[in-house]
């Protein structure tokens, strides 16, 4: 079988070293942060607006491209809601789903066939990645983490620290936005 991405008489190029090259290109492209700690193997640093950063391992095997990206540690509370929410969303996800591990943290886990590596696919990966991991990261936090937001709050306002990476969650602690933890 031909390699369509090879000239026309050349010997297939090998899946596993072309889906390599292709990953490398599309990091340096999409300029992520990137490092190789062994050979197909890929530790991206992709920027959030709500969860400062999303460490993502992409990784090439003999047969296909697996991707895991740390999301939020198992909740504190409200688990069926929070894994119902998580299983709900996974019907619309693409290239990736919502797993847990043995521990109950969450993940964004996928796989693709190597023939379907590109550069194009591999930035859209990154993409549903970033929104899945950022985006929900708020809501997970409501959801899952509700009495320690407030638990924090009160922590900080009680010293006079300020609240200010709090400020999202006003509607859960009954502060300002940018109150700085001085109370009202």
């Amino acid at each position: 079988m031909a390699d369509p991405e090879a000239p026309e008489g050349t010997p297939r190029a090998d899946p596993v070293r072309r889906a390599r090259s292709t990953v490398e290109q599309a990091l340096r492209e999409a300029e992520l942060e990137w490092e190789s700690p062994a050979e197909g193997t890929y530790v991206v640093t992709l920027p959030g607006t709500r969860k400062l950063s999303t460490t993502c391992s992409l990784a090439v095997g003999r047969h296909s491209l697996s991707v895991n990206a740390f999301v939020v540690r198992c909740p504190d509370e409200n688990h069926a809601a929070v894994h119902r929410w998580l299983l709900e969303r996974n019907t619309r996800l693409y290239g990736v789903s919502y797993a847990l591990d043995k521990l109950g943290d969450v993940y964004l886990a996928g796989r693709l066939p190597l023939a379907a590596v590109t550069a194009e696919e591999v930035d859209r990966l990154l993409g549903v990645v970033l929104e899945n991991a950022d985006g929900s990261f708020n809501t997970l936090l409501e959801m899952g983490f509700a009495s320690a937001i407030r638990r924090e709050y009160e922590w900080r306002t009680s010293r006079g620290e300020s609240t200010r990476n709090l400020d999202a969650f006003t509607h859960l602690t009954g502060g300002t936005p940018g109150g700085g933890g001085k109370r009202a």
